[in-house]
């Protein structure tokens, strides 16, 4: 009985040691100057990025419709195309 509990209380304290350990600071650190040069930088979440992709979709399908019909206006205002109006 008196193992278990000794090993209990060795494993609490190695891992006390190792949250106060300098690699354990060194982690915090690093960790705070990636998060402070990425707010630097001008970049977007994948969520707003698959929104505006979406959104561009959206756009490109509608320009291609407004392309069709201009070409098919076009082609009934043509020269030619409403001969016997005359």
């Amino acid at each position: 009985m008196a193992v278990p509990r000794l090993l209990d209380e060795l494993g609490s304290r190695l891992a006390e040691l190792a949250a106060n350990s300098p690699a354990r600071d060194v982690e915090k650190n690093v960790r705070a100057l990636l998060s402070s040069g990425f707010a630097r930088l001008d970049l977007v979440t994948r969520e707003e990025f698959e929104v505006q992709g979406a959104l561009l979709q959206r756009a490109q399908e509608k320009i291609a419709e407004l392309e069709r019909r201009v070409a098919s206006l076009e082609a009934a205002a043509a020269p030619g195309a409403n001969e016997g109006a005359d």
